[in-house]
């Protein structure tokens, strides 16, 4: 059975919306896209590319799935997050996708709890779930995450679409690894627990 590990760039109040860019999610009149670029230069001390080995597939929502699209193939691969990302297979769960560009990906049109629990139970190595809130709510519901893999920035937004929404029980977390960078980023590695 593959583990599937969510990656999360979050504000400490658990926003997730909009790191990148200004313009990368104004949805509901967000107006503060763009937040993570302030921590940006800082995060190689927490993120180890060397680390990438243990993923042997990547999963996204449409909507990540088509910003992730639009950028990744065209960076070189002396970028080794590009490298890895474009040699990967991966795989997009979406209801009206009904075709790809990115080489090496599937598009899991069904439900995605099914689909995902059968894409797990396949293979070897690890699943990275990367952003994809709506998708990652989803599979943290139906109780398919294995890891949570949290880059918790020190910001407040008092607005935005948050990570964590309702669940239909509560879920206990092993902390296994913490690290922080000089701008006070703090990586945050849990173990889901049975």
């Amino acid at each position: 059975m593959r583990t599937l590990a969510l990656v999360e760039f979050l504000t400490v109040d658990g926003v997730m919306q909009g790191l990148g860019s200004p313009d990368e999610d104004p949805s509901g009149g967000f107006t503060h896209g763009g937040w993570g670029a302030e921590f940006g230069p800082a995060m190689g001390q927490v993120v180890d590319p060397a680390g990438l080995t243990g993923t042997t597939g990547y999963l996204f929502g449409r909507r990540t799935y088509e910003k992730m699209a639009a950028f990744w193939p065209f960076q070189g691969d002396g970028n080794p997050i590009a490298a890895h990302l474009n040699a990967t297979p991966k795989a997009v769960v979406s209801r009206t996708l009904d075709r790809v560009d990115w080489a090496g990906t599937t598009i899991l049109s069904g439900d995605p709890a099914e689909q995902v629990a059968a894409l797990k139970a396949h293979g070897e190595g690890g699943i990275t779930v990367l952003g994809s809130g709506v998708l990652a709510r989803t599979l943290l519901a139906a109780g398919l995450v294995d890891e949570l893999r949290l880059f918790l920035h020190p910001l407040l937004l008092g607005t935005g679409t948050r990570l964590f929404g309702s669940l239909p029980d509560p879920r206990h977390l092993t902390l296994t690894s913490v690290a922080r960078t000089d701008l006070g980023t703090v990586a945050l590695t849990y173990r889901m627990q049975p």
